[in-house]
């Protein structure tokens, strides 16, 4: 042991005293014993070696090799990065005022195309002196780092070591970029790192496999990935999606850890966001395998794996609300939990309106048997669900986010299939339509996310009977005010609307049927809303509507009854006059789907005329 030391001892002892002579001959000299006799991972000896060369020597020696250094550029190019790559290995060197500011001159040599083991140490510089300090990789970030790596990234070698280093530094580089400093070029830039990134994730077989998982999930999850979903879907190369799409097939059909599983959910879900849900039907072709997979497969393994995440999340969250010690988890693992519960949820969604257009031009799922598993498991997974609201409801807890994206997936699938678990839905549905999000100050979402079930299930008097007979109704009334009142801000608030009055019709149209007596405070302000909303536009089917819901409830009161309600007085009822009178005299306007409308308003006019006279003077 001791002759190896007594061997060395000199060549360190040697080249420090050629890096400290007068001659620049001698410092390279040093130099290039260094990088012989002095291993990367003696951080004592590399130290030492820093300290006697001198910054100003090696920002020389850079800077000659950078730039016209003659016949010998290259060499001096591939020493000083070496050395410097090797000095970063010291924490203390790496964190320097000094190596810090060398980080835009670097940036600029990669930018020049160098050969790959050039390049590799300027990766290797780079992420030692990014991780070691804030300063580093802010340096980076405001240079240009992602602008000069992002290209450069489809050009590595498969699995290379650059390649490891680059994805290390870009996962830096995510964590890191401020919001506000986020444009267009940027955008580009990222798409660029996306697409180059998938490769990897689809083709590797090992740790970096994971890497790129991780970088990938990380830009996903950004504050900014919404933005970045335009330049992808406009990239030329569509490769991309197809490498992500093995990728994703590749971690949910392997025994690998749970968070590696959410991680490719995470990725399945924009994928779909991005080019919508046919992304999750296409073949896989994997390195390790001769054939290609069935195209359904990936739906397949995200559908079950979803499954899994919902059944064990919904399960986990039921403990830590109702059963665990107070105190045994915190608030962020909680939220966690509920993020990674929506994205399941979102993922399912998803499914659903891509089997909903199945026999249709855009549906493509050809096998039988497959499509009866798909909604076997979608069956089993609202099951899930259901029980995760029953024992909310049990303990007494209508509030929260999850409470309410369960009531969605719900919705999602029982818009579809609206007799699922009919008894389980029965049951709840009142809970149900009174979950609020935590920003609500009263439910409504719920009961936006339930209205394509509800309309459906109102065309029958059983459906009318059981909203009739509890307070369903009534939320889809109050629902429906809410959405007047928003002035239809978007065009999911319309067709919302037009379901909210759908359903509100079909009831008040078997009113006899199933002996329907409404709650006439509530029904006042619906009146009032409806003219509202006719006022504000020409749209002759806005107008029909309005006034043959306004028809329909006019047979159950009279103009003195409402001018008693809180809030009615002579001008709602001038409002409502004027919406009345539009709609007897668009006859000429007449679309085929309005003629029952109109039927409806004129014979409801002929039986309550009389007890409304200020009605009847403005159709004199």
């Amino acid at each position: 042991m001791a002759e190896p030391q007594e061997e060395r001892s000199p060549s360190l002892d040697d080249c420090l005293k050629l890096l400290k002579g007068e001659r620049d001959e001698q410092r390279l000299a040093g130099l290039l014993l260094v990088t012989k006799f002095c291993p990367n991972d003696d951080l004592v000896s590399l130290k030492k070696v820093y300290e006697a060369v001198g910054t100003h020597f090696l920002d020389r020696l850079l800077r000659t090799g950078s730039g016209d250094g003659g016949e010998n550029r290259d060499v001096y190019l591939q020493l000083s990065l070496t050395v410097l790559a090797a000095f970063c290995r010291v924490p203390e060197i790496a964190s320097s005022v000094e190596m810090v500011s060398r980080i835009p001159l670097i940036l600029e040599i990669m930018s020049k195309g160098p050969a790959t083991n050039i390049l590799e140490e300027c990766y290797e510089l780079l992420y030692l002196v990014s991780t070691a300090c804030e300063a580093g990789v802010m340096a980076l970030i405001n240079s240009g780092g992602l602008r000069v790596i992002a290209p450069q990234m489809s050009g590595l070698p498969d699995g290379s070591h650059a390649m490891e280093v680059a994805i290390k530094i870009l996962q830096l580089l995510v964590s890191k970029l401020p919001s506000e400093s986020m444009n267009i070029e940027r955008f580009l830039e990222l798409s660029l790192v996306v697409a180059a990134v998938a490769r990897q994730f689809a083709m590797l077989h090992n740790a970096l496999k994971f890497e790129a998982l991780h970088l990938l999930s990380a830009v996903f999850c950004s504050e900014y990935s919404a933005l970045l979903h335009d330049p992808l879907r406009s990239m030329q190369d569509s490769n991309w999606a197809d490498y992500m799409r093995t990728g994703v097939v590749s971690i949910l059909q392997n025994r690998v850890a749970p968070s590696e599983k959410l991680h490719a959910l995470i990725l399945a879900e924009n994928m779909m966001s991005i080019l919508g849900e046919k992304w999750l039907i296409g073949r896989v072709k994997l390195p390790s395998v001769e054939d290609y997979l069935p195209a359904d497969r990936c739906l397949l393994l995200v559908l079950e794996s979803s499954h899994v995440e919902i059944s064990v999340l919904s399960n986990e969250l039921a403990y830590m609300k109702y059963e665990a010690p107070k105190n045994s988890s915190t608030v962020e693992d909680n939220l966690l939990k509920q993020r990674y519960l929506a994205i399941a949820f979102s993922l399912i969604e998803k499914i659903i309106k891509y089997i909903s257009t199945v026999g249709e031009n855009e549906g493509n799922l050809s096998d039988e048997a497959v499509f009866l598993k798909v909604i076997k498991t979608l069956n089993e997974i609202v099951g899930v669900v259901l029980e995760y609201l029953k024992d909310a409801k049990e303990h007494g807890e209508k509030r929260g986010n999850d409470l309410l994206a369960s009531v969605r997936v719900i919705g999602s699938y029982l818009a579809e299939t609206p007799d699922a678990c009919k008894e389980q839905v029965q049951d709840l549905l009142d809970y149900m339509l009174s979950v609020e999000g935590e920003d609500e100050s009263c439910p409504f979402l719920s009961t936006c996310f339930l209205l394509p079930m509800l309309c459906q299930i109102t065309m029958k008097a059983e459906g009318c009977k059981l909203l009739a007979a509890s307070t369903g109704y009534v939320a889809v009334v109050e629902c429906l005010i809410k959405l007047i009142q928003r002035d239809g801000q978007s065009v999911e608030d319309n067709g919302s609307i037009f379901l909210a009055c759908d359903t509100v019709m079909n009831i008040l149209l078997k009113r006899e049927q199933i002996r329907f007596s409404p709650e006439m405070s509530t029904f006042s302000r619906l009146l009032k809303a409806l003219a509202f909303w006719a006022d504000g536009t020409n749209d002759p089917s806005v107008v029909r509507m309005a006034g043959s819901i306004c028809s329909l409830i006019f047979d159950f009161t009279s103009e003195d009854a409402l001018l008693k309600q809180p809030n009615f007085n002579g001008s709602s009822l001038d409002s409502l006059a004027r919406l009345i009178a539009r709609s007897l005299s668009s006859s000429g306007q007449d679309l085929p789907d309005d003629a029952d409308l109109f039927e409806i308003i004129t014979a409801g006019y002929s039986r309550w005329a009389n007890r409304f006279p200020t009605i009847t003077k403005h159709n004199l």
